[in-house]
């Protein structure tokens, strides 16, 4: 088995083994378990049953990460997206009063949508006209994203009404949480030494049980929730009426974007781009991506994406799809233990982020800052992501200024044509 494995996996040539891809697997489990209990929080404020979308998160997550590893190959996990999931509750039905079974119908045909252009390779194509500047810039501006949230989760900053950001309460129990990890973290790194995150995270738990942060569970096994509430509840019909079929397009447009950037971001953490800035296997993901999405709307969620906590354990040595794999067993773990889970805190996982976001932003170094017509974008980039707090609306912004910059400066036949359609529909889709 270990052999077949191997073999199907090319472990060899990954140069790594089945213990690095189940240890990656897991420090990615651990760095995005959060959903399990953040997306129904919010999806569950639209009217749907809390309980079932427990279940429904948990399955698509491990449905998704399964067809990852297994068809794409990718060391990459997926679960409902942050961001697109407050557009489904917020947005869409609290918002515009749509029914969320209704909702369910748009992440349904958006899915759809995300399989033929994958299939066709429309969007392969599509991520090939963008330049190499602005592919590294995103990882770049992806690697501060995670440190914000990283800092903002370890309670190093906080809001302020007038500055915006300030210093948080360094005195605070979660900040000596989240300094121990980090320090463990970086001196474990320091010494080349695997599993640097992970023994970071348990360091951070276990100290914050001391400090009274967090309690053992009393139930420590629990039997999974009915997912009967939300399965195949989805409303096809009205999702095709003119309103929802916006709806559609918006969150074909936001994932679109925010997937290739997540995709980008973590190939290049990986080592898996070719000399153009590509992704090795990149339409298998895309297409992956897409039948998640689908899976996602039949078991009762908003739209499942590749997640950029996946860094994580790519930064641990995973490489193949059994990382992947590694990953999806765990998850799926959590249907009967979440009380165990449970009790990591966001301090805990905090230095993870900020660690995984100083590796991704160094990509920076490689860029050509001389010409400004492709310094203003990549940089514009880098730091819109982060500052709009939006993956998407940091990739909309630098698109939009390169193409604008190259046409200002009379090198608009170094644009691929493709960029200029993007552009548009990235500016329409920031204004309206």
């Amino acid at each position: 088995m270990k052999g077949i494995l191997r073999r199907y996996f090319n472990l060899q040539e990954a140069g790594s083994s089945l213990r690095t891809e189940v240890l990656a697997g897991f420090t990615t489990f651990l760095t995005l378990a959060y959903i399990v209990f953040v997306n129904p929080t919010i999806l569950k404020q639209t009217g749907m049953d809390g309980g079932a979308l427990i279940t429904a998160t948990i399955l698509s997550a491990v449905i998704g990460t399964l067809l990852m590893g297994i068809f794409a190959k990718q060391p990459f996990a997926l679960a409902p997206g942050m961001g697109l999931n407050a557009y489904f509750a917020y947005t869409v039905v609290l918002g515009q009063g749509l029914p969320w079974q209704t909702a369910l119908g748009a992440v349904f045909f958006s899915g759809i949508a995300f399989v033929l252009l994958s299939i066709t390779k429309a969007r392969l194509y599509i991520i090939n006209s963008v330049p190499l500047s602005l592919k590294i810039a995103i990882a770049a501006g992806i690697g501060l994203f995670l440190t914000f949230i990283g800092l903002k989760n370890g309670g190093f900053i906080t809001a302020h009404d007038v500055t915006l950001l300030t210093i948080g309460n360094l005195k605070s129990r979660d900040v000596i949480v989240s300094t121990a990890g980090l320090l463990v973290m970086t001196a474990l790194l320091s010494r080349q030494m695997k599993g640097a995150i992970l023994i970071g995270i348990l360091v951070g738990t276990v100290l914050s049980i001391f400090l009274g942060i967090v309690k053992l569970p009393v139930a420590w096994i629990s039997a999974p929730p009915s997912l009967a509430p939300l399965w195949m509840k989805m409303d096809l019909k009205a999702a095709l009426a003119l309103g929802p079929v916006a709806i559609i397009f918006t969150f074909l447009l936001v994932d679109f974007f925010d997937n290739m950037g997540t995709l980008i971001g973590l190939g290049k953490k990986a080592g898996m781009m070719d000399a153009k800035g590509n992704l090795n296997r990149m339409q298998q993901a895309l297409i992956t991506d897409g039948f998640a999405v689908i899976t996602g709307a039949c078991l009762g969620t908003s739209t499942v994406t590749t997640y950029i906590e996946s860094a994580a354990g790519i930064q641990d040595g995973g490489r193949t799809g059994l990382t992947a794999i590694a990953c999806a067993f765990f998850l799926f773990c959590l249907l009967f233990f979440s009380p165990i889970i449970a009790i990591i805190p966001a301090s805990a996982t905090a230095p993870a982020l900020i660690v995984v976001g100083l590796m991704m932003a160094a990509s920076i170094k490689e860029l050509d800052m001389e010409d400004y017509t492709n310094a203003l974008p990549t940089f514009l980039t880098v730091i819109m992501i982060p500052f709009t707090f939006s993956i998407a609306r940091g990739i909309a912004i630098g698109f939009i200024s390169y193409t604008l910059i190259k046409v200002l400066t009379g090198r608009w036949r170094e644009v691929h044509w493709m960029m200029y359609l993007l552009s548009l529909a990235l500016g329409l889709h920031l204004t309206i």
